[in-house]
């Protein structure tokens, strides 16, 4: 990294003028991992500054990380056990990853999606076990599955310091897509959450996510729906993605009202932007066009992540976590490739998949369409944006 100085500098000197005059105790700087042990089981490599191997946790607690995030599954495996891809992460994967980060002086927040894989507003789909239970009975299960999985990963090591009831919950949760039922599935999760932090005497925030923070009228909706069902959650976290969530100043209004009109803390919970619009696994990328706004340039990604940081800042936000920082290719030849997307998952999704969630998953295995909006080059090299996040640690946290 200390090679591409030179190239960021101007960036560095404007990041040290936003942050100069400020003075906050804590703001978290987060990086979801979640697909770490999937990409080293399938070889992929990380470098440090100095172009010598290293573990790419490792690699971000040096940069000044404070948080990781790792989404959690109920059971991403089929009946044989075969994994459903992407990192394959239920609690016990989770507890190995976050015992590892917080030997290294980091902080975990817990996604909990309560699926078998990917939640999202196009999809929320029940976890297997939890399938035909009435609403009351979902609850009861959610419950004891949210204390069962945090107790693991506490006793595991982690250092748990937030937990999210539920990941993009803008339509529903756990199967359930009438709004008032998902808040009573919400609200059984953060007491669920506030019960095992009394239990362990820890301090333990309690997150609701959502995204497409352009409607803030909907977004209020869902909270007062939260509110109303007295779910005890103390922060939000949110979805912005520049080329899909409008403005920096929409996203520090946003922040700025949900303070205001409720009374809690806000971050935002993914975040990402593109270094090259080339492909490095032979699967095309989400983002495989150039969005404007930012230049699709290591450069450009390390402003775009500064800019969100400071309009987080600016709305009175606690924190900011990049999404897929360390998703990097497993390889260039896909046909290479897809045998270790299946056996390690550290695609996508693998086609074992497609039984549990038809709609979007097919037959075959998918790779990484992160891979251009990580935060490692496609050979495992640290790219500039980590060089900000260390500027930012050290002016905002008082890391060095």
């Amino acid at each position: 990294m200390k090679r591409l100085l030179w190239m960021i500098l101007p960036l560095i000197l404007m990041v040290q003028a936003a942050f100069a005059e400020t003075t906050v105790g804590t703001f978290r700087l987060g990086v979801d991992v979640s697909e770490l042990l999937s990409q080293e089981s399938s070889g992929v490599e990380y470098y440090d500054d100095d172009g010598e191997r290293a573990d790419a946790l490792a690699v971000l607690a040096a940069s000044g990380v404070s948080h990781v995030r790792l989404r959690v599954w109920n059971d991403p495996f089929d009946e044989l056990g075969r994994g459903y891809g992407a990192g394959n992460i239920n609690a016990d994967r989770a507890a190995e990853i976050s015992a590892r980060a917080a030997r290294l002086g980091m902080k975990t927040l817990i996604d909990f999606h309560y699926s078998d894989f990917w939640a999202d507003p196009s999809r929320q789909i029940s976890p297997r076990a939890w399938m035909g239970m009435s609403v009351s009975r979902k609850e009861i299960a959610l419950a004891e599955y949210t204390k069962e999985a945090l107790r693991a990963i506490l006793d595991a090591g982690g250092d748990v310091e937030m937990v999210q009831v539920g990941n993009e919950t803008n339509t529903g949760m756990a199967g359930e897509y009438d709004l008032d039922n998902m808040a009573r599935l919400i609200a059984a999760g953060c007491q669920a959450v506030r019960e095992i932090a009394a239990e362990c005497g820890r301090e333990i925030r309690v997150c609701v996510h959502f995204t497409d923070i352009q409607d803030y009228g909907y977004l209020a909706k869902l909270l007062r729906i939260l509110d109303n069902r007295k779910a005890a959650y103390d922060t939000v976290g949110i979805s912005y993605y520049p080329y899909w969530h409008g403005t920096l100043e929409n996203l520090r209004g946003v922040i700025e009202n949900i303070r205001k009109d409720f009374g809690r803390d806000v971050f935002v919970a993914e975040t990402a932007w593109p270094f090259t619009l080339e492909d490095g696994d032979g699967y095309g990328n989400v983002i495989g066009y150039d969005p404007g706004l930012y230049p699709v340039s290591p450069e450009g990604q390390a402003q775009a992540f500064e800019e969100v940081c400071r309009a987080t800042l600016a709305g009175g936000g606690i924190g900011v976590f990049y999404w897929g920082g360390i998703w990097t290719p497993v390889g260039p030849d896909p046909a290479k490739n897809r045998s270790v997307w299946e056996t390690q998952g550290s695609g996508w999704a693998t086609r074992f998949a497609s039984a549990y969630d038809p709609e979007h998953v097919g037959n075959g295995d998918g790779g990484c369409a992160w891979d251009n909006q990580a935060m490692f080059d496609f050979g495992g090299h640290p790219l500039p944006v980590l060089e900000t996040v260390r500027v930012i640690a050290e002016e905002l946290c008082g890391k060095d």
